[in-house]
This record gives C-alpha cells, sequence and structure tokens, in this order.
C-alpha cells in the first residue's frame, strides 16, 4: 500500500538517538505479515483536547508481536480511507520510553510507553500536509505499522480508537461587587467558547449548560451552587445571594465533540 512519506521521531529510552521512518519508499512492500498490535491506548483511555495553536502530547502504550526482529514500528491514528485521498493521520511525532521485550512460541512481544504529540496545524493526508478542521472533533480509528529496512513492513488496522475533542474555555470571569455586605447579591459573568480548528480562532458558544460552583474562604473544595445555560452569544451571567467569604468559578463539563473546562476563580469578600 503506498503511503505519504511522514517522519517518525523516535527517542528511544535513555539515548537521545532519532531514528526517522520514511513511509512510501520505492522500496517499501508490504512483505512483512506476521506482525500485529493489541492492548492499544492513547492518553490512558480518555479523550484527547486540543486548542488552536499549540502541540498537544499525550501517553500512548502498546504490544506489537512479531516473528522477526523489527527496525521500526508505531501506532497512528486516522480517519477516512487508509491508502486513499481520504485518509487523515493524527500523530506526527512519537518519544519512545521504553519497551519491555519477552519471547514466547517463536513470538517476540515489545510493550512499549511513549508519547505522541498532535498538533492542530499539522495532520498528515496522502497529498499534503493539512490543519485539524472541525469535523475532525470525533472517533478515530488506529493501525499498526512495522517492518525492517529495505525489507518490507507490515500496517494493520487495529480494533482501538482514540476520540478527539476540541478545547473549551471560560472567559471574562467576575464576581462582583468586591466586597459585598453580607445578604447583598452578587453577580456573576462569564463567556463561554471552544476552539474552532477549521478558522483557528475561539468562538463564543451558545446555549451551552454551565455550573456555578463556590468554594468558602479555608476550604479546598467546591460545589456546585447552580447550573446556568449561556445564551445564543456564549455569554453567562447569574445573582447569588452572599452568605460567606469564598471563591466563584465556572465549570463546563463538555460534550462528545467539546472538552470540559473550568474558570480561573474569583474571590469575594463578604463584609
Amino acid at each position: 500500500m503506498k503511503r505519504t512519506a511522514q517522519l517518525g521521531r523516535v527517542l528511544l529510552a535513555g539515548t537521545t538517538a532519532l531514528a526517522a521512518v520514511l513511509l512510501g519508499a520505492p522500496n517499501a512492500q508490504a512483505a512483512e505479515g506476521d506482525i500485529s498490535f493489541s492492548n492499544i491506548v492513547f492518553n490512558e483511555g480518555e479523550p484527547i483536547v486540543v486548542g488552536t495553536t499549540h502541540p498537544v502530547e499525550v501517553p500512548l502504550t502498546y504490544t506489537v508481536r512479531s516473528t522477526v526482529k523489527l527496525d521500526f514500528w508505531d501506532i497512528n491514528a486516522y480517519r477516512g480511507t487508509l491508502g486513499t485521498n481520504s485518509e487523515r493521520a493524527l500523530v506526527n511525532s512519537w518519544i519512545r520510553w521504553g519497551c519491555s521485550t519477552t519471547v514466547s512460541s517463536g513470538y517476540t512481544y515489545n510493550r512499549c510507553e511513549e508519547t505522541v504529540s498532535v498538533d492542530p496545524r499539522w495532520i498528515s493526508t496522502q497529498t499534503a500536509n493539512d490543519d485539524l478542521v472541525n469535523s475532525d472533533a470525533t472517533v478515530w480509528k488506529t493501525f499498526g505499522l512495522g517492518g525492517r529496512y529495505e525489507k518490507g513492513y507490515d500496517q494493520d488496522t487495529t480494533s482501538a480508537t482514540v476520540t478527539l475533542q476540541r478545547n473549551s474555555r471560560v472567559q471574562s470571569h467576575n464576581a462582583s461587587p468586591e466586597p459585598v455586605a453580607e445578604g447583598g447579591t452578587i453577580t456573576v459573568k462569564g463567556t463561554v467558547q471552544r476552539a474552532n480548528w477549521t478558522e483557528h480562532r475561539y468562538d463564543n458558544y451558545g446555549g451551552r449548560l454551565v455550573s456555578l460552583q463556590f468554594k468558602p474562604a479555608g476550604s479546598s473544595a467546591y460545589t456546585t451552587v447552580k447550573k446556568v445555560t449561556a445564551n445564543s452569544s456564549g455569554v453567562l451571567r447569574t445573582t447569588v445571594k452572599a452568605t460567606e467569604d469564598g471563591t466563584w468559578r465556572w465549570k463546563y463539563y463538555g460534550n462528545t465533540t467539546t472538552g470540559a473546562s473550568t474558570s480561573s476563580g474569583d474571590y469575594v469578600d463578604v463584609q
């Protein structure tokens, strides 16, 4: 199967050596048929939440089994159909912290721990590199590739999946007045936003149900006081009665396409 050239950076455990594997080289061929991948877990099973600018690094663990000594291998996630113009490959770099190796019944098992990078401005396609777009906030399938230099490789789809989500945030958070008389009214405001990957910006996110939480002075725990629905422009506004000193914050729990987020806390002194 022909593949776009793609650079995989692999930092071997205990060294600073870099091994580059170029996929789709002229002599590459699917010739190593007894390589398989299992126990694949991205980000400890949690969704990967990505903003608009900075790469996100997450853990990846898996096992690769083979009857031959492998020169290279990696796991990636994809959308579309592998080997066609619809293919979008998620991971652009790998840091391999270590693999424990065992041999049993003629098979070599490498159980590996890695850190992989997901960059909102770098997604590999069959024709070029691309950016994340909003429709990428969904469930991605996975595949493994392994082989020997100038010998051949095996590429297999796997049953594991990983969910990609757009980052959210609460901006312009404010609780006022400060200070406030006991029994008086506190107005708490904020604006819910989420990453727009297609346009490389954050947009206001209307209609979201967000929890207003309070932590009394001297406590370490927040409790939810009420739930507030943002208006069509993403604006949050509500009032509460001032009973004691403490910190107010907003918490949005996210949805299938959007990650959870928590605002900064705003301390109000009650006199």
